[in-house]
Order: C-alpha cells, then structure tokens, then sequence
C-alpha cells in the first residue's frame, strides 16, 4: 500500500459532550505551542466555534474535518493541508466519540475520522461523579470499535487526591494510561448562550485569558510527553494521501475585470459574522478573487471596487440592534445586489438580507422577515440545487448543516435555493437577481465548482 509522510497527531474525544474535550485540545494546542511546536488544530464536525479558540491557541487557522459535509476522502487531504509545516497536529472530537450523522452509522463521527487519519485518541473523560466506575466505561469505549486506538485517559473534574487515586486503582484494571488528571477550574470555564460558545472574536481579552488558563491546566495535570510520544506513534495516513489544494498557486494574479481592477470579493467578518471555513476564501482567491474581509458592525462602506459579496454565519441576531443602525452600509448592499452582482448568504447572511429581523430593519434585499424562536433547528442536510444561482446549476448536489433559533418568513422564495430531502422533503431560501440566500451552512472544498462560478459570475456581472 502507497502511504503519506507521517504527521504527528492525536484526537482529542470524549463519552459525551460537555466532558471537556474544548477545554483539554484547546489547552494542550497552546501548551504545546508555548514549547515551542509548531501545532496544527483541526475540529471533527461544522463547529465553527471551537476552531476560533483553537487559532488563538496555536496562531494557526483552525480547520474542520467533516466527513458528512466534505465526503470521507476528503478528510485526510484537508487534514494535510493544515498540518503543512507542523511538528505536530491535534484534532478535537465532537459529540461522544461513536456519535455521528443521525441515521448513518459512524459517518462524520470523532470515530471515523480517527480511523480515516489512522490517528491514536485521547478520552476526556468526566470523572466528576463516579470512582470505580470509570473503568466500566472507559473499557466499553476502548472495546467497542477495534479500529479505534484509544492510547491514553484523561481525567476531568477530578475532586481531591483521594478521588484520583480511586479512579487510577480502578483503570489499572483496563490497561489504558492515565495522561493527565485536572481538577475544576472555573477560570477555564467560557461562557455559552443560545447557540454554545460565545466566539473568540466576541470575547477579546478575556478569551486570551481563558485559553492561557486552558494551557496551564494542562500543562500542570497532564504528561506532555507521553502526549507528544503517542502522537509521533501515529505512523503514515493511508492511501498515498496528498494535501488537499484549492487550485492554482497562491502567488497568482487576481483576475482582472474590464475595468483593470482585480475582481474584489468582499467577505462579512467581525463580531457578528463569525462563521466561515477557511477554504471558502482559498477557494474564491484560487479562482481569481482579490478577498477582502469587512465589518457590517463597523464599516459604512462595502470595500472599494466589491464585485461579488459573501455573508457567512453568525449571531445578527445578537446585534440587530447595531445592524440596523448602519443604515448607510445596509444600502450600500443592497445597491449591490441591484446591480445584479452575486451575493452568496448562509443562514446569518439571510437574516441581514431580509427585509427585518426582530423587527429591526436589514438590507431589505429578501422580502422576507426574520426572528428568534424558542426552537433548536440543527442536522446535516442532504440537498439539491432547485434554481440556476450564482453558486450552483439546478440539480447540483451537496450537504449542508443547519445550526440556528431563528425563522425566515416566508422561509423560501419564487425560486429556492434548496430542495433538502430530510427530515422533511422542502424547499428553502431564495435565488433573486444574483442573490443565493439560505439557512444551509455548506463547504465548498466538497464542491470547487461553486467558488469559481462565483468569480466567474463577478467577472461577468
């Protein structure tokens, strides 16, 4: 069998959410660096959050390994193309270890793509309200799937000593290490609201200080170099991988438009729109786009020459009141879209498109308004383009995710975006003039066609 150089690398996994995995990868990521490591993180699942916690930690981009989204042969690719130049990479789970897509087996699963990287895990496990126990849970997670290598314990939210010593006396039976026993720190603790971890990006100062306690914990209760050593033992992914690559070299031109200019593609960032993958950008600047990122909350302009625009994910919600007030920039947006240029928007880019959102005014480009609900909607998506768009040609396929507590009235337009097979058959989102709006979170490395008949569309609009 061809293999692939060998990257140092680890998964960070737990029985269940709320173990601590965030807290033990993202610590370990900055203790790490602060050696001196060059450390590559990479977050299992659409979790935009955790990646942005994971860049603070290392000073690196946070990339997201998705088999559902991107497919389970772009998983290794997409891995390598973060891991570049590092001595050693750390990947953080999601959900419990064996939880993955509802109804599809182990896909998308911390599990899967721990075995899809041939890499050893590391169980987070909360110790919190249990002794002997531990070993009957830890066995069953290391039996139950042979394929998964599971190299090493970490116990959370261990009580006193005596409480340690109980639970190492109980997994000695088991024969996993124990790499590391941390006991309750509230400084590490990051706060949540409706839609999880507030993001770095909202957080400023104090999320510098949450992380430097994340790596101090770990530093102080964890064997660092029984870490790194099972790391290293990872040995070479399979299948002759190579780096996934967004297309051409990065030192290429900008496209040109008639005028001369480069074809400038500005991005929504900023506190309110947070949600982005990085290969999103790679792939737009691959195809010819000049990026440029700016603020809604700040910036009363679109930058200067914006051919195309892209509003990814997000909480408007948690700043209509601040959206609305930037009226001059709400109308430069929609002048944009008047001028027929694409505009592609995932679910916070729907909602400042609409007409209102919690009774705020938007950019009033969708006749549609927006609100906050009670109602949790979240799941992968199976889709299908339903109208020719700046994005896709009808009939396309791809996955997407959905992640918010808001609701779009009408929730689709004379021409969908989507047909979304589950768990209900509907269509959804909107296709007017260049404008493909939607709730649907979608990675386009999946799909490199839809980043270059985007630029393809700037370049002809």
């Amino acid at each position: 069998m061809v293999t692939s150089p060998s990257v140092p690398r680890l998964v960070v996994a737990a029985p269940s959410s709320g173990s601590g995995k965030t807290t033990v990868a993202t610590g370990l990521m900055a203790a790490l660096a602060g050696r001196g490591l060059a450390v590559s993180p990479h977050k299992v699942g659409p979790d935009y959050i955790d990646p942005g916690y994971h860049s603070l930690a290392t000073g690196r981009t946070g990339r997201n390994l998705d088999a559902y989204l991107c497919g389970a042969e772009l998983v290794a690719p997409l891995f390598l193309r973060g891991a570049r130049g590092c001595d050693i990479a750390v990947v953080e789970g999601v959900m419990g270890l064996y939880d993955g897509a509802a109804g599809e087996g182990e896909l998308a699963s911390t599990a899967h793509v721990a075995k899809l990287l041939r890499a050893p895990v590391v169980l987070v496990v909360d110790a919190s309200s249990q002794s002997r126990s531990v070993a009957a849970l830890v066995h069953g997670f290391v039996s139950w799937d042979p394929e998964v290598r599971v190299g090493g314990v970490i116990l959370n939210k261990v009580g006193s000593d005596r409480h340690e010593a109980l639970l190492r006396e109980a997994l000695d039976s088991v024969g996993v290490p124990v790499l590391g026993v941390l006991r309750r720190a509230a400084l590490v603790e990051t706060p949540s609201r409706h839609l999880g971890l507030v993001p770095v990006a909202e957080r400023g100062p104090e999320a510098v200080d949450a992380v430097a306690a994340m790596a101090a914990l770990v530093s102080d209760g964890c064997d660092l170099e029984a870490l790194v050593a099972l790391a290293r033992a990872a040995g070479p992914l399979p299948g002759g991988s190579a780096p996934w690559t967004p297309g051409p070299s990065p030192t290429h031109r900008p496209t040109r438009s008639d005028n001369g200019f480069p074809l400038r593609v500005a991005v929504a960032g900023g506190s309110a729109f947070t949600f982005s993958y990085a290969e999103h950008s790679e792939l737009l600047a691959a195809a010819g786009a000049e990026v440029v990122t700016f603020d809604p909350l700040r910036d009363e302009e679109l930058p200067e020459g914006t051919r195309g625009l892209v509003v990814g994910g997000g909480f408007p919600e948690v700043y209509a009141s601040e959206l609305a007030a930037n009226e001059p920039l709400r109308k430069a947006v929609a002048e944009l879209v008047s001028s027929g240029a694409p505009v592609a928007a995932e679910c916070a880019g729907l909602l400042y498109l609409c007409r209102e959102l919690d009774g705020l005014p938007m950019c009033g480009v969708l006749d549609a308004s927006a609100r906050m609900t009670e109602r949790l909607t979240l799941g992968y998506r199976d889709a299908v383009a339903v109208s020719d768009s700046a994005l896709a040609v009808a009939g396309t396929r791809m996955r997407g995710h959905e992640f918010h507590r808001t609701v779009v009235e009408p929730g689709a337009g004379a021409a969908p975006a989507w047909g979304v097979r589950a768990p209900e058959r509907r269509v959804e989102g909107f296709v007017e003039r260049g404008v493909h709006a939607s709730y649907l979170h979608t990675h386009w490395a999946s799909e490199p066609g839809v980043a270059r008949r985007f630029v393809e569309r700037c370049r002809t609009s």
